[in-house]
């Protein structure tokens, strides 16, 4: 069974309630208590005042720490997209048949990639698919070590580093990238 934070709409009922109780006790608490004098209704025009103020403080903060946090989020996944792009154009840098196989590698990192943005990938993979990228550049830049081979070995590194960030960081978090 998933978990209860996985399902919205579950989320949703119980905060519903959780908001219409407490509001349907201070009604009856308000219809059932005496009527505020001038001076009482004054004394509680302030706190009121304080109160609402202090809730769109909490608020502001509160969205403000989401958005910069989406924002984060967003560069980690572009940097993610442009190391990929990167390697797969330094691939050309490295013997043709090395070449051939870290671009197919790479196509296939890049649709796990997006499998785990979608909630769908599936880490066994993941981690053996890096195994094999890092292989087949290490592979190929002992073969033949020139500063040319180090740049393509560079740039998987790059690859491998930019998903770290990305995926444990959201893991770290806690995150929950897209419903499963």
């Amino acid at each position: 069974m998933p978990p209860i934070i996985d399902s919205p709409f579950i989320i949703l009922l119980i905060f519903f309630v959780a908001q219409w109780w407490p509001a349907y006790l201070g009604d009856l608490f308000r219809r059932t208590v005496r009527s505020l004098d001038a001076h009482e209704r004054e004394d509680f025009n302030i706190v009121l005042t304080a109160t609402l103020t202090l809730l769109g403080l909490i608020i502001g903060f509160s969205f403000s720490m989401a958005v910069s946090r989406y924002d984060q989020r967003k560069g980690y996944e572009e940097a993610e997209a442009n190391a990929i792009g990167t390697e797969f154009v330094r691939a050309d840098l490295l013997p043709v048949e090395d070449a051939t196989r870290v671009r197919e590698l790479l196509k296939q990192y890049a649709n796990q990639r997006i499998a785990f943005y979608l909630g769908r990938g599936e880490p066994n993979v993941e981690a053996k698919l890096q195994s094999e990228l890092w292989s087949a550049v290490a592979d190929a830049t002992r073969s033949q070590p020139t500063p040319v081979g180090a740049l393509a070995a560079s740039g998987m590194n790059d690859v491998l580093n930019s998903q770290g960030y990305t995926g444990r960081r959201e893991r770290a978090w806690g995150v929950c990238l897209a419903p499963r």
